[in-house]
């Protein structure tokens, strides 16, 4: 479904805009997902709603740990890439897993601040993207997740996300659909 509504409580979450992620290769270019997210977040926090940047730091421990798993050793790897323009008073979330919600203190965030929707940028579409996605609808909140401000390093996985998994779960909609809403 298309985006029609924002809850009055809203927040943004930009998932794995970092350093050693946006420097993958995308079936997007990664430089456009992060102007889209930047100009989401300002948007965002001039109306004064809160803005969630998340980050992984490892891989999941245990069975699923393997070489191909784990991260890369670079040292600015989790560094959130600058042009997010972080502020003292955004929400920054550390992950270890796949997904923004389990491990993390993300839910008790955004309820703690009325937060009944999440609308949802970041790479990869069918990892940390979809699986927060997944997360906060199983949490109750509204899930919007915005297509041209998501990329996958799998082009068909990330169309079948857009197409298929992101409209069960919520509405999309493009960056300019949400400035809108915003007012």
């Amino acid at each position: 479904m298309t985006v029609t509504t924002l809850d009055p409580g809203t927040a943004l979450v930009v998932v794995d805009l970092q350093k050693g992620v946006t420097g993958l290769p995308t079936a997007h270019p990664a430089a456009e997902i992060v102007a889209r997210s930047a100009e989401l977040a300002e948007a965002f926090r001039a109306k004064g709603l809160p803005v969630v940047l998340v980050r992984v730091t490892s891989g999941a421990p245990g069975r699923t740990e393997g070489p191909a798993r784990r991260l890369p050793p670079q040292a600015d790897w989790a560094e959130l890439v600058p042009e997010l323009g972080r502020r003292d008073d955004d929400i920054v979330v550390t992950k270890h897993t796949w997904g923004a919600f389990h491990g993390t203190d993300l839910d008790l965030q955004l309820r703690r601040r009325g937060v009944t929707q999440v609308v949802v940028t970041g790479i990869a579409t069918t990892k940390g993207v979809e699986s927060t996605a997944r997360a906060a609808h199983e949490h109750g909140y509204h899930v919007t997740v915005v297509t041209d401000a998501v990329t996958d390093g799998d082009a068909d996985a990330h169309r079948h996300a857009v197409e298929k998994i992101f409209p069960a779960l919520g509405e999309t909609g493009t960056t300019e659909a949400v400035l809108k809403l915003l007012g």
